[in-house]
């Protein structure tokens, strides 16, 4: 009977879009790619000429300045840091590197993570390019420059247990506003690590109602829309049926992760007046489950533990 009035609560009350979507696109603009590439290498866009930022991304990332026309030199890097082809990019050999280290990843821009590990791991940070501290940095973590990283096909349906990074108050949100979350456990496929600890997700607001008279309560419509995995792109996510079915296994509806929920309580009149219905108000680090939608191919880091069939 609990578990049938939970299951009714969180449907009528915390309402979760089973619509997944797809992740960015790739930007085509010069100032869009240069944003996306100062804003995760220094933490913030930068200002001045364009060509004057182009030539510092490539000058800390290599060293050098390549040949060829100003697009043609950024697209270059911009595949190098984000694209896993023909080899795993920049920010996935730093994510495994940081996980291999912590067994977390971190949000951070990546000059604030690579300063970090070394100082996790010499207690001193060095000097030169991006690539070859990130070098360094792998053979100290792993033995070898060649980081164990292997393609993976993530199913459909592949559970993972993400926290809030944004809190969710039906007072204070609107549909249209994105929130944030973080995975908080590893996801492991085929002993390959695909989501680690850390890892940023991003999910929007699809509708909000407030709580009313007559103990009608707050709800909010959310599509955890996109995951990113460990080799940094985003995959499509959302609360499936298998998701759900996961937190009433957990008894999450029920706990402190997404108390929020837990203590509503039904509809109903006390004393002649009219009972206020609740808000939803979930803090920073409340964990839910949430599910790949489609089948994708990652590039994950070899682990010594396989999923059991």
């Amino acid at each position: 009977m609990f578990k049938k009035w939970m299951s009714a609560l969180l449907c009528a009350v915390f309402v979760i879009s089973t619509l997944g979507s797809a992740a960015a696109a790739t930007p085509e603009t010069v100032q869009a790619k240069l944003a996306d590439l100062e804003t995760d290498t220094y933490g913030t866009e930068q200002t001045g000429a364009v060509i004057d930022r182009l030539n510092k991304l490539e000058k800390d990332y290599d060293g050098r300045h390549r040949s060829g026309s100003m697009m043609s030199r950024l697209n270059a890097l911009y595949d190098e840091v984000y694209t896993n082809s023909p080899q795993p990019s920049i920010l996935t050999g730093l994510n495994a590197i940081e996980w291999n280290i912590d067994h977390e990843v971190s949000m951070k821009p990546v000059d604030t993570r690579i300063v970090s590990l070394e100082m996790m791991m010499e207690g001193k940070t060095n000097t030169g390019t991006y690539k070859k501290r990130l070098g360094d940095l792998g053979i100290a973590s792993f033995g070898t420059k060649d980081l164990p990283l292997q393609q993976v096909v993530v199913p459909a349906g592949t559970l993972i247990k993400v926290a809030l990074v944004t809190p969710i108050n039906a007072k204070k949100l609107k549909a249209g506003d994105t929130v944030q979350f973080k995975v908080a456990e590893d996801v492991v496929v085929n002993g390959k690590l695909v989501f680690a600890k850390g890892l940023p997700g991003e999910g929007t607001v699809q509708k909000v109602k407030q709580a009313r008279n007559f103990g009608r309560n707050a709800e909010v419509d959310i599509d955890f829309n996109k995951t990113k995995s460990i080799d940094g792109t985003y995959v499509d996510t959302y609360i499936g049926e298998e998701a759900k079915k996961e937190m009433k296994n957990l008894a999450m509806a029920a706990g402190a992760s997404i108390a929020g929920i837990a203590v509503l309580g039904p509809a109903g009149i006390v004393a002649g007046a009219f009972v206020k219905g609740k808000n939803i108000d979930l803090p920073e680090g409340t964990e839910l489950i949430i599910e790949t939608k489609t089948d994708d191919t990652v590039y994950g880091v070899v682990t010594m533990t396989v999923d059991a069939e």
